[in-house]
């Protein structure tokens, strides 16, 4: 029993022996897998973790973009939307809701905006006003041209049609007054 004892340890010993030279293998396997990574692959690493990590940063600042874009849509929604209530309020619709503040705070938005409209409209006819007496002066002025050329005219024609008048007066005619006389008599 002994030597089957003893063969059965020495079997086992070997077969350990091959288990732990396969585990030898493996680990300087891996061992050798560790260095060729560390040694040869390191840049290239190094290379993909700083391309990953700017990826990364880009999609936190794209993010961090659309976030702020997503918020500064949210808050001009909510200005737009004030503002559609306040000129609902200003147009005289859903006063219903207004409590006696708001609508003496209406009233005096609507007085002020009256104010200035009416401000503006008299600025508007003392405007045209001027713009009307100006034309007024210039039809004045062309009118008073006219005249005195009219007048101008009128002294020339009238002094052609006199001077006229005094050379046909001065023109001699045969005329004679009195019983009339054979033609051939007179000659």
């Amino acid at each position: 029993m002994e030597d089957r004892f003893l063969s059965y340890l020495t079997l086992r010993n070997n077969g350990e022996r091959k288990g732990s030279d396969e585990e030898n293998r493996k680990c300087n396997k891996q061992k050798g897998e560790l260095y060729e990574f560390s040694s040869s692959n390191i840049k290239k690493t190094i290379q993909k973790y700083h391309d990953h990590a700017k990826a990364n940063e880009s999609c936190n600042i794209e993010n961090e973009s659309h976030n702020q874009l997503k918020n500064d849509t949210i808050t001009i929604q909510n200005k737009i939307d004030q503002v559609e209530v306040s000129q609902r309020k200003l147009l005289g619709q859903s006063l219903g809701s207004c409590s006696v503040d708001e609508l003496m705070k209406l009233d005096s938005k609507v007085e002020h905006s009256l104010t200035i409209i009416r401000e503006r409209k008299t600025q508007l006819f003392k405007d045209q006003l001027e713009k009307l007496k100006e034309k007024e002066r210039l039809l004045l002025e062309e009118n008073a041209r006219l005249y005195q050329r009219n007048i101008s005219l009128c002294e020339k024609t009238y002094t052609f049609t006199r001077r006229q008048n005094i050379q046909n007066s001065e023109v001699e005619t045969e005329l004679f007054i009195g019983p009339r006389l054979p033609q051939n008599s007179q000659e």
